[in-house]
């Protein structure tokens, strides 16, 4: 009876910490270039697009699809760092709590 109390202790930690970590992440901004900087995606810790900056050099109306592509290439490496600092954030938090992430698969 005493592990599930603490487990249960520890999972409203981990709750909070989580919440925690969310706000904070939802605060940053991750950038990202791609086309030698030619495009740059700013995104927050919440996924969402804060700025994207095109410089007029890179827009060709007879290349559309080499702009799109550029444009999600930036977009997704600047979501890509927050999805690793998310999960760096979850793994210090885990092993906090003594919890190891890959006995889960994780």
């Amino acid at each position: 009876m005493k592990n599930i109390g603490k487990m249960l202790k520890n999972a409203q930690k981990m709750q909070k910490e989580m919440s925690k970590m969310q706000d904070e992440a939802g605060e940053k901004t991750y950038t990202a270039q791609s086309g030698g900087g030619m495009v740059k995606a700013v995104v927050n810790g919440k996924y969402e697009i804060v700025s994207l900056e095109i410089e007029k050099e890179i827009v060709d109306k007879e290349d559309v699809e080499m702009l799109q592509d550029l444009i999600i290439a930036a977009v997704n490496e600047a979501l890509k760092l927050v999805g690793e600092e998310m999960s760096q954030g979850l793994s210090k938090m885990t092993e906090s709590l003594g919890i190891n992430l890959s006995d889960f698969g994780l």
